[in-house]
């Protein structure tokens, strides 16, 4: 199952593109799987592909009994090609940081996408693992937020998450596949990709766009 995985992955990040796999997700009538345009890459270069982890979170106010809730355990339920992907509360402060990376990493799972900012920005980027946030700030969460659920259904900007959904991120954007679909888009957005080659190299060669979108069916 893991090699299965690991071989899609692969395949994902070295062919896709988020735009042509939203492209398919349109076609076959999921026209609202994109999250939120803020969340970005830390890097341009980043990339990210694998299986929804989902957390959720909760705002909170001053010292709690438990600090962070249950995040530590969150943590640790990380399995191996799984993407930390969290989101709750008003974003009064940063929802990941280094030592949440470094322990993502060690287990094994592929990237971290949280609804909120992040923090420790050169000590995270170091670690050379692939981080989409809406942006930087400081600001610690022991006070002002705690994880309450994890490996449970969420939503981002009104996109259902369930675990073990596909999630795919690059510079354009984070798009969520659903879990029942995975091979069916994935085989789909391949084609495409490979066809948009082949459309370019026409088009390079002298064909018209109105030609080749006759030809092709491609755009």
């Amino acid at each position: 199952m893991k090699k299965d995985q690991n071989k899609l992955i692969e395949i994902v990040k070295k062919e896709l593109y988020t735009p042509v796999v939203g492209d398919i997700l349109d076609q076959m009538g999921y026209y609202h799987q994109f999250l939120p345009q803020a969340i970005r890459p830390l890097r341009e270069d980043m990339k990210l592909a694998g299986f929804a982890m989902p957390v959720l979170m909760i705002d909170v106010y001053g010292e709690q009994e438990k600090p962070f809730g249950l995040l530590t355990e969150a943590l640790d339920n990380l399995q191996e090609n799984e993407i930390y992907l969290a989101s709750g509360g008003e974003m009064r402060c940063a929802y990941w940081g280094e030592i949440l990376t470094a322990t993502a990493r060690t287990r094994k799972a592929v990237g971290a996408v949280v609804n909120g900012w992040h923090r420790d920005t050169p000590k995270v980027l170091e670690q050379n693992w692939p981080v989409f946030s809406r942006g930087c700030y400081a600001q610690d969460s022991s006070v002002r937020t705690q994880v309450v659920n994890y490996r449970c259904p969420i939503e981002i900007g009104g996109v259902h998450v369930e675990p073990g959904d596909f999630v795919f991120g690059d510079i354009d954007g984070v798009l969520i596949i659903p879990k029942e679909h995975i091979e069916e888009v994935i085989e789909k957005a391949l084609k495409k990709a490979r066809g948009e080659k082949v459309v370019r190299k026409s088009i390079e060669e002298g064909m018209s766009s109105t030609e080749a979108f006759a030809k092709y069916g491609i755009l």
